[in-house]
């Protein structure tokens, strides 16, 4: 982990979202340093599925060594903006704000069809207007800051069309926060540091949990990453500005070698963020080839992915044959698939009846996991060619039922690679 060198001590950072997750855990890593953070979240009562409030934070904030202002604060709304920051001048002295961090964010990942107009508004409003006004509102009294940063908690600009095709609305409200980088640290330059951090790996929060269900956290990295990694920022002068930050790239700079000590599972297999094309090599691979990035700058037609060799029969031909009461014992579960596209329908692969059965329709017992993609991801899938993980993770792959029954179903494939 990186260590505290004081940095902050005495500064005041405004954090969006900071009564749980990365937001909180961002505040935690200041405050060690003696810092001031406003708690701006709308979360002043305990919400049934996630845990923590605005107020449960500060207290956790001061125990750190740290001073707390919790405000009620939805970054759609612009007066509740304005009044944490008039709070937070009044608080804590004239500057009021040395740090503001972006954090804030909604998310569905859904496509086109399937986003309801209302979860296309929220996610606009509060990743990409929210960040917007937000930076609106802190500007003046950053420009008064020695230290003077806005981080945003956002990605890089990849315009490889993997990352939109599956959840467009997301992609474009994300990207929104980003273009806010962009144009922020231009305008700004030389008074205001502005950048971006993403992750290189799922981070495990509760969000996190409800997207992806129980036993997902082993393939997470913990908060505490990008923690370290804002720290890292936060230490840096304001010429350090208009950069696309991933977590893992600015603490091997800070001399971190063991990556280890942020999994939630040391030595577990970890599930790729979205929109870094790096993880896996894979990825580049889908769009036709390695060089296909520079096609989007160009403006050419991307390559198009090549159709996997086989057919769904073919590969259910060939997992029933490597079927065994050892797997099956393993296991124990139902797998339902919903293909799309050409040789798609419904298919099943029974885990739980003695010596495993495959076949074509629903199963004959419930299905435990019910996973909807097309036919030719599928047979990418359980060929080695698509890691489940990133098909998860990019909406190439949607998941119903037992999270940790879907995660063994991977290592299940990853013994019948080989045979396919």
């Amino acid at each position: 982990l990186l260590d505290n060198v004081s940095k902050l001590a005495g500064c005041t950072l405004f954090i969006t979202g900071a009564s749980r997750g990365i937001g909180k855990a961002i505040a935690l890593k200041a405050a060690k340093d003696g810092a001031n953070i406003v708690i701006a979240a709308k979360t002043a009562q305990a919400h049934p599925k996630l845990p923590g409030t605005i107020y449960t934070a500060a207290e956790e904030i001061e125990a750190a060594g740290g001073k707390a202002l919790p405000c009620v604060v939805d970054v759609r709304d612009e007066q509740q903006i304005k009044d944490a920051v008039e709070k937070a001048v009044e608080k804590f002295g004239e500057t009021g704000i040395d740090i503001l961090v972006n954090n804030a964010s909604a998310i569905t990942l859904s496509n086109t069809l399937d986003t309801p107009t209302k979860k296309v508004d929220l996610m606009m409003s509060v990743n990409t207007r929210g960040t917007y006004l937000t930076s609106k509102a802190c500007i003046p009294y950053l420009k008064k800051s020695k230290i003077a940063h806005i981080l945003n908690l956002s990605p890089p600009l990849n315009l490889n069309p993997l990352w939109f095709k599956q959840h467009c609305a997301y992609t474009i409200a994300k990207y929104g926060m980003s273009m806010c980088v962009l144009g922020m640290a231009e305008e700004f330059k030389g008074e205001i540091a502005v950048n971006a951090l993403w992750p290189k790996t799922a981070i495990h929060t509760a969000a996190v949990d409800m997207l992806g269900g129980s036993g997902i956290e082993s393939q997470c990295r913990k908060v505490d990453i990008i923690a370290d990694a804002a720290y890292s920022i936060f230490k840096k002068p304001k010429n350090f500005t208009g950069n696309f930050i991933i977590d893992e790239n600015i603490l091997r700079e800070e001399g971190i070698k063991n990556f280890d000590v942020y999994a939630v599972k040391p030595g577990h297999p970890l599930i790729p963020d979205l929109f870094i094309d790096e993880l896996p090599d894979a990825v580049n691979k889908e769009m036709g080839t390695p060089d296909a990035a520079p096609a989007f700058k160009e403006g050419k037609q991307a390559p198009q992915p090549k159709a996997a060799s086989g057919s769904v029969a073919e590969t259910f031909r060939i997992v029933k044959e490597t079927l065994s009461d050892d797997v099956v014992k393993a296991t124990q579960a139902v797998y339902q698939f919903d293909l799309s596209g050409e040789d798609g329908g419904t298919w099943f692969l029974d885990l739980k009846s003695k010596g495993g059965n495959v076949g074509h329709g629903e199963p004959p017992d419930r299905a435990d996991v019910v996973m909807t993609m097309s036919a030719e991801d599928f047979v990418k899938m359980f060929s080695g060619k698509l890691k489940p993980t990133m098909a998860f993770m990019s909406g190439k792959l949607k998941i119903k039922g037992n999270m940790a029954l879907a995660i063994k179903l991977e290592k299940v494939m990853t013994q019948m690679n080989a045979k396919l």
